[in-house]
């Protein structure tokens, strides 16, 4: 098998003896962004659940289109939390086949997705209005702080948080508990008003009773991984947005989130039904 494009660039400190969510996640996207231990693991993955690499791309695309939507409303400053892999379409890439004034932080805490998006913001030539932090969203406060002395975002003009496939993955405390909820909650006290708050999260409520033995299934897959999972239920994902108004149509599937903003050339992801997706997504406005 050729060396990837991870594998080829390897920076200091990468785990290579655990599949991350980060690189795994960019092997499902069709990326090369990732190291034999991640294929392995991606292989095995797509091999028993062929549904997550749809779900993976309708995720992506939901991104798109909500990158599109918001600059409509105005926005044109965007922080990428879990960022990932640029694979399939980057935030800052959407935002910029809109409008000429878009700005946006990536921030990432896993070495190689921010190697790779370093990469590809020094090829584009646009390190002037976008950057890459490697950060943790565990430490909000010190993030925001880092964000502010980035230059790129004005922190006390409305912004777009961005959580894509991040709050699934156990971000554990120092005594081991989960500790997204309380981080997105201080984002929220943090965010100024006219912001929106963005996140998709994979969920095992109002699916068949075959795909939810499947999720489980795969969650325990990702429990011998260095990123273990969480499938909340639709309640405890809405209880994110806290007290943010969200646009309409509320919470959903991915796929069904303004479908008319999906781009010209998008893949046509199709599933027997939106809940296949097994993606529940929302946007909420700072009021």
């Amino acid at each position: 098998m050729s060396q990837s494009k991870a594998e080829m660039f390897a920076p200091e400190g990468v785990d290579l003896e655990h599949p991350n969510v980060a690189r795994v996640y960019d092997y499902y996207l069709g990326g090369r962004a990732n190291y034999a231990v991640d294929r392995v693991f991606g292989e095995k993955a797509l091999e028993r659940y062929p549904f997550v690499a749809p779900a993976a791309k309708a995720n992506r695309l939901f991104l798109h289109r909500v990158v599109r939507y918001l600059c409509k409303q105005g926005i044109r400053q965007f922080i990428d939390i879990g960022s990932g892999v640029p694979t399939m379409g980057s935030t800052h890439q959407v935002a910029d086949e809109l409008v000429d004034d878009a700005n946006c932080v990536y921030v990432d805490n896993e070495p190689v997705a921010v190697a790779h998006s370093r990469i590809l913001l020094e090829e584009e030539e646009v390190t002037d209005k976008h950057c890459v932090l490697h950060a943790d969203l565990r430490e909000p406060d010190e993030l925001w702080k880092q964000i502010e002395e980035s230059g790129v975002i004005d922190v006390e003009q409305p912004v777009a948080l961005l959580l894509i496939a991040v709050l699934h993955v156990t971000q554990p405390g120092p005594n081991g508990e989960d500790i997204g909820p309380q981080a997105v909650a201080r984002f929220r006290e943090l965010m100024p008003e006219g912001s929106y708050l963005v996140i998709t999260h994979g969920t095992a409520d109002d699916v068949p009773d075959k795909r939810k033995r499947e999720m489980a299934e795969f969650g325990k897959m990702y429990d011998q991984s260095a990123t273990p999972v969480i499938w909340r239920p639709h309640d405890e994902i809405e209880s994110f947005f806290g007290d943010y108004e969200l646009v309409e149509p509320g919470c959903t599937w991915t796929p069904l989130w303004h479908p008319e903003e999906t781009g010209e050339n998008a893949p046509v992801i199709e599933f027997d039904s939106p809940n296949d997706s097994v993606v529940w997504a929302g946007v909420a406005r700072k009021p």
